[in-house]
């Protein structure tokens, strides 16, 4: 197992006093689509992890079916839409501890607010990012919102409205 992915369950199991299943896949699993290809399931049961500066870092946990609506994280935040943007690969490095690709929804080096899209609760079980863009991990996602101590919120775009993250 890639040194990072081992990094996330070991200090994963630790932290949460919970098994982690981390499988990992040669041919990556950066993207949705590459993780949905990957596992052979359907690109909405992929959590991503999102990191928005708003202005402080803050995770969003999407379906890899949606994308993010900025504005309504922005309500989420109560801070002006403006004020909502992807963080840069060296943010995302600093504040959470994980490259883009493979951001886990928990374990993070610095606590940060975490979001977890209602359209995840549709399914049993998702995956999420393991620590690598090659690593991945199953979990239901009623204990990915409670290990991520995540608030369950509506940030997915919807198909008619503009501006997305």
């Amino acid at each position: 197992m890639h040194p990072r992915a081992t990094e996330f369950k070991a200090r994963a199991e630790a932290e949460y006093d919970r098994t982690i299943d981390v499988r990992e896949f040669p041919a990556g699993t950066k993207t949705a689509a590459d993780a949905a290809g990957a596992i052979g399931c359907e690109p909405a049961r992929i959590a991503s992890s999102l990191a928005f500066r708003t202005p402080e870092i803050a995770v969003v946990v999407a379906s890899g079916a949606t994308r993010v609506n900025e504005a309504k994280l922005a309500g989420a935040r109560g801070v002006p839409e403006e004020e909502v943007e992807m963080a840069s690969p060296e943010e995302v490095q600093e504040v959470l501890g994980w490259s883009i690709g493979g951001v886990p929804p928990f374990a993070h080096d610095r606590e940060v607010p975490v979001y977890v899209d209602e359209t995840l609760e549709a399914f049993e079980e998702v995956w999420a990012a393991a620590g690598t863009p090659r690593a991945v991990f199953p979990i239901a996602p009623a204990d990915l919102r409670a290990l991520a101590n995540a608030e369950r919120i509506d940030v997915a775009e919807s198909p008619t409205n503009g501006k997305n993250g």
